[in-house]
């Protein structure tokens, strides 16, 4: 009997060969280079109205379209009306970063989508993210023995220190438990304490000073007035660079505090404590490196994409002890002297491999290049504060202590509701101009319009525009 072939394997039609890889990335890498080539506006989001939202909703697709149908909604229709965090000309709220080399860093952990949870499963792949905290950890001045892990960004990692401090210091009876934070504090610092189980009214909300920084006096004075009504004061959440205005909060007097309260100190660094790794930067946080615990953004300041942020301990048993939990279904763990099983330390188990991200670009390019671009960074926030004095009409209502800085049209008297309109209606000129975008805060009875050089792509010509549609707008007020 005649031998018959052996029947072809059938391929599923998600099996991309070569070709077809390759027809693909190099479409989306050519729609990239035609977006960056191009000083498009900083923010078109205006033109997703009611009848482009209603347009885009849609129902399940039986049948595929083709590549160039479906970048050309990505890019054409959403991209072209959005904010463009990634142009040179965002200033707004804390930008965020986009550097190329964390996309192909993405890339590849998409397609090799392997498990970075437990060790036992890709050793190799968990040691890099072991490094990675580790560097961090370096770069925070945090001692041997500390831990951390990354996740998604500040508000997870906030919430995780809260539970770990809410664990390490109050154990399973924690109802009278207090948090302390300033007014400036990020909003998801009081959603992590609601969600770690704590009422409304366990957290204490304290003016900040002239500074935007937390006081230490009248933080005294309220775990004093707490203990005396019988609560347990354990937790204080300091600022490394404050979202309105960059404040840092101070460190040293904060650790020494807490360290004689017998408090947990944890330091919001989300969007300032890169700045660690230059000069200045180490200067204005000093003190950080006394912290119990430290939240880090590298998708702000070390120009990652969003959903790259960190958590620092300086006792990694603390994480154990507040996030471990083991099933039959799960490998053995492997040696903690050796590497971290990131499962056993955080809230999930399922987890992508972010720190690729990380490593990547920093394999690349080295820390010097970041400690170079960050200090361009403060460069130019020097520059725009010494310009922005100079201007008569401009009120500087807060200072760079980072690379955040808040101003106003001067205000002379009178009601300053009418201060605030002006400013804000020369925000709006200045941003019409589409080629800065900035955001507004207020900072007690004034409405002031905050400038954040944080993208890697903002440059000293960048800023002269700014100046230019500033002075435009100025003047276009003064008529």
């Amino acid at each position: 009997m005649a031998d018959r072939a052996a029947p072809a394997t059938p391929r599923s039609a998600l099996e991309l060969d070569a070709a077809a890889m390759t027809e693909l990335v190099e479409a989306v890498l050519q729609r990239l280079h035609d977006r960056n080539a191009v000083d498009h506006p900083v923010d078109s989001s205006a033109l997703a109205d009611a009848a482009f939202l209603r347009r885009m909703i849609e129902g399940v697709p039986e049948r595929g379209e083709s590549l160039a149908t479906v970048l050309d909604t990505l890019f054409d229709d959403c991209a072209g009306r959005s904010l463009d965090p990634t142009s040179p000309g965002f200033m707004g709220y804390i930008p965020g970063g986009g550097i190329f080399h964390a996309a192909v860093a993405g890339l590849i952990a998409d397609a090799l989508n392997s498990y970075v949870g437990v060790s036992a499963v890709a050793g190799g792949f968990m040691q890099i993210e072991s490094n990675v905290i580790r560097w961090f950890l370096e770069f925070m001045g945090l001692p041997a023995g500390g831990g951390g892990f990354l996740t998604s960004g500040g508000s997870l990692a906030n919430w995780s220190a809260v539970v770990t401090a809410r664990e390490c210091r109050l154990g399973e009876n924690f109802g009278n438990g207090v948090i302390y934070a300033s007014d400036q504090a990020h909003l998801c610092v009081q959603k992590a304490a609601r969600l770690a189980g704590f009422a409304r009214d366990r957290v204490r909300v304290i003016p900040a000073d002239a500074q935007f920084r937390l006081p230490l006096a009248a933080l005294a004075a309220a775990v004093t007035a707490d203990r005396a009504r019988g609560l347990d004061p354990f937790l204080i959440v300091a600022n490394a660079g404050t979202t309105n205005t960059g404040a840092v909060d101070p460190l040293p007097e904060l650790a020494a505090f807490a360290a004689g309260e017998n408090m947990w100190l944890h330091v919001d660094a989300a969007y300032g404590g890169f700045f660690r790794l230059t000069a200045r930067g180490q200067q204005m946080l000093k003190g950080i490196e006394q912290a119990d615990s430290i939240v880090l953004d590298p998708h702000k300041t070390l120009f990652l994409p969003y959903g790259t942020g960190a958590l620092l301990v300086r006792d990694a048993r603390r994480l154990h002890q507040a996030h471990s939990a083991t099933a039959d279904y799960l490998p053995p763990l492997g040696d903690p002297e050796l590497v971290t099983d990131f499962s056993d330390v955080s809230p999930e188990l399922t987890r992508p491999f972010r720190a690729l991200k990380v490593w990547l670009p920093m394999k690349l390019h080295g820390v010097g290049a970041f400690r170079e671009t960050l200090d361009e960074k403060l460069d130019l926030v020097r520059y725009l504060h010494d310009c922005l004095a100079a201007m008569p009409a401009v009120e500087i209502l807060a200072a760079p202590q980072l690379s955040v800085l808040a101003f106003a049209l001067r205000h002379d008297g009178g009601d300053p509701g009418e201060t605030n309109r002006r400013t804000r209606d020369v925000m709006t000129a200045i941003n019409a101009r589409q080629r800065v975008m900035l955001t507004g805060t207020m900072l007690g009875n004034r409405f002031a319009i905050r400038v954040a050089i944080v993208s890697y792509r903002t440059h000293r010509d960048r800023v002269d525009l700014l100046l230019e549609d500033l002075t435009a707008a100025l003047a276009a007020s003064a008529r």
